[in-house]
């Protein structure tokens, strides 16, 4: 259960009367009724109050859930004088209004947490005040907003004020505790109140008569304090609990992100599955490569790469089994690669040129891509030639995503995007791909993203990346074994 909604629990249970038990010699709502109906009938006499049609009676489909027998149902205009905001010609215009002044204006945007928000907050002056015919406030109203930001309500803290047409004043006859009517105007009960008189529009709005009609569960004065009290009690606790709900949650979203990245983490540190001898060793692995990769260079087929730098003892950021290697990424690829530096001619269809955005995903999304003729494609294809089994990389804004190319369909790379070829019979792709996934990797890439705006991984950084490198069938097990617990991380939440 959420914090609102075991907010929302406890309103009901209080306008319900099952919050606080019921007390003979505290009377009953009918009681107060008449208590309050005599205030009434008293200003209606000495000439403060105006006498208003009366409200329908409440019929019994009318009525939503049974209340206590010493309570009643009524009408919030039959209890509460109602008062608009002024719309004639005295309504102030916003710009003839003051950032500083005595008189307080009150609007929709100042109804905040039950009280008035003083941010924003604008002023009459006292002619604009003495000018109003209407909806002028005093202190202990309540102003409950009807147009547009339907509901927000509070109790008036100052000596003076005016309303905005938005927002109606309830004045109480001083019978009610005004607490706990608060506290109904935040309920569901009142919202579901104000639907019945929806105007259907895209802006909700409530006239003044007909939130006259919305109805009330009105228990005696004593109980509706003793109320007020618990509510009070019970929300403080309600914060406590929201805290610490909130710190659950937000351990829930980064709990399956968390165990990934730990996963992936344990992987590249030889720990996931067991070590066999039979499979050799990544030394062994890495000569392989480099004489795959020297038969390519003597046979034309891949250019010669400069010496990286020897890895030192200070790089390396942790015990790898004895029988993998620590390499750079660039002494296993047989060619490190971007796409095109400059723009193309781009055409409605053709060949699909792929950017960042449309691998940043983690794979490839042709929906937004943009397109290049054939010839123009050829041409790019000479450097550049992403193929079945390669991977591809982000390295400028969205750095460090990796992605394996999973089809045959032909396409360019923009110079935001790396390719990498490895000897295919030598590296698991998709183990690199976890790999580069790894905290380990990532941790590299952003030491290494220079720039702040456009931020670019170079080619060189990406090449002289360290990654461990165990044997191929060690490889295979991993990806194996990740591809079986890395979907279980995900249900752990949902489960």
């Amino acid at each position: 259960m959420t914090p609102q909604e075991l907010k929302n629990s406890i309103l009901q249970r209080a306008i319900e009367g099952k919050l606080v038990e019921q007390r003979k010699e505290e009377g009953t709502g009918e009681e107060l009724y008449k208590l309050i109906q005599e205030e009434k009938n008293k200003l209606i006499k000495e000439g403060k109050v105006k006498k208003q049609k009366p409200l329908p009676e409440i019929t019994e489909e009318e009525i939503p859930f049974d209340i206590p027998e010493s309570w009643k149902w009524v009408r919030l205009g039959d209890v509460f004088q109602f008062i608009n905001g002024d719309r004639g010609k005295n309504y102030p215009a916003k710009s003839k209004l003051k950032e500083n002044g005595d008189i307080p204006f009150i609007s929709a945007i100042n109804l905040k947490d039950g009280t008035v928000d003083e941010n924003n907050l604008l002023y009459l002056d006292i002619n604009q005040y003495e000018r109003l015919g209407s909806g002028k406030l005093l202190k202990n109203d309540i102003v409950l907003c009807i147009r547009g930001s339907l509901g927000k309500n509070c109790i008036y803290p100052f000596e003076k004020g005016a309303i905005a047409s938005s927002l109606v004043i309830l004045r109480n006859y001083k019978k009610i505790k005004l607490e706990f009517v608060l506290n109904y105007l935040n309920s569901y009960l009142f919202y579901s109140e104000t639907k019945k008189y929806d105007n259907g529009t895209a802006q909700p709005n409530l006239s003044a008569q007909n939130a006259k009609k919305i109805l009330l569960p009105l228990p005696p004065l004593k109980e509706q304090e003793r109320i007020v009290e618990k509510i009070e009690d019970l929300m403080l606790l309600v914060d406590k609990y929201g805290k610490n709900w909130q710190m659950l949650e937000d351990l829930n979203k980064k709990f399956p992100e968390d165990l990934k990245k730990s996963l992936l983490q344990e992987a590249i540190k030889g720990r996931l599955v067991e070590q066999r001898k039979e499979e050799g060793t990544g030394e062994e692995l890495f000569e392989l490569i480099k004489e795959e990769k020297n038969k390519l260079i003597k046979e034309g087929k891949i250019k010669k790469q400069k010496p990286l730098p020897e890895i030192t003892e200070e790089e390396i950021p942790f015990d790898i089994p004895e029988s993998w290697k620590w390499v750079r990424l660039g002494e296993i690829t047989l060619k490190l690669t971007d796409g095109a530096h400059k723009t193309p001619t781009y055409t409605n269809e053709g060949i699909p040129f792929l950017s960042v955005k449309d691998i940043s995903s983690g794979k490839i999304d042709y929906s937004s891509c943009r397109f290049i003729s054939k010839k123009e494609h050829d041409k790019l294809f000479e450097r550049c030639n992403p193929e079945r089994g390669d991977l591809l990389l982000t390295k400028v804004g969205t750095t460090g995503i990796p992605v394996v190319i999973d089809t045959d369909e032909e396409f360019s790379l923009f110079v935001s995007v790396a390719l990498l070829k490895f000897p295919k019979k030598l590296i698991n792709i998709y183990f690199l791909k976890h790999l580069i996934n790894s905290p380990l990797v990532q941790v590299q890439v952003k030491e290494n993203t220079r720039g702040v705006g456009n931020k670019n991984w170079v080619m060189r950084d990406i090449a002289n990346t360290i990654i461990p490198l165990p044997p191929l069938a060690e490889q295979k097990r991993l990806v194996e074994k990740l591809e079986e617990l890395l979907p279980l991380c995900e249900q752990v939440i949902k489960n």
